[in-house]
């Protein structure tokens, strides 16, 4: 398998992961463009897939989840990012990072990444811009970004919705 190929297939099945330990605490997953048309048609736990957003260079983008929860009032938008072997996914970090801060609407957000192959300072850049909250203005000062790896998100998955 070719190297995108094969961070397609992992980067789904981090996708899978987070559909599986959310569905196991009774979120529903539903596209967004389905749920966007009729929203009265389901519950009110929710695990939306293929969320849409303005980017920061004014062009359609895609967040994998949007999770809803009237139960837990969250609203808090997925960001899932895989590097298994060395490529270009950290070189988007910052990109990712700004569009968080800038584009995306919701004030929570939470970038799940994972892999052993992001280049070395990547993820301490990350981190480090989101406990500095780095580029912030007053309009987006208040965003909550939380980093995680897998483990963490299940962590964080069973100390939220065990309440």
């Amino acid at each position: 398998m070719e190297k995108g190929t094969t961070s397609n297939v992992t980067g789904n099945q981090l996708e899978v992961a987070i559909k599986t330990v959310l569905t196991g605490k009774n979120f529903q997953v539903v596209n967004y463009r389905k749920w966007e048309r009729n929203p009265v048609g389901y519950g009110k736990e929710l695990l939306l897939e293929y969320v849409p957003f303005t980017t920061i260079y004014e062009h359609k983008g895609n967040t994998e989840f949007l999770l809803l929860s009237e139960k837990y009032a969250l609203k808090m938008r997925i960001e899932c990012k895989w590097q298994q072997v060395s490529g270009s996914v950290d070189e988007k970090l910052p990109y990712l990072y700004l569009n968080i801060i800038e584009a995306m609407p919701e004030d929570t957000v939470m970038i799940l990444i994972d892999g052993a192959g992001f280049k070395q300072g990547a993820l301490k850049w990350l981190k480090e811009a989101v406990k500095k909250q780095k580029y912030t203005t007053d309009s987006n000062k208040n965003k909550k970004i939380m980093v995680f790896s897998l483990t963490e998100f299940f962590t964080w998955a069973n100390k939220t919705f065990n309440k």
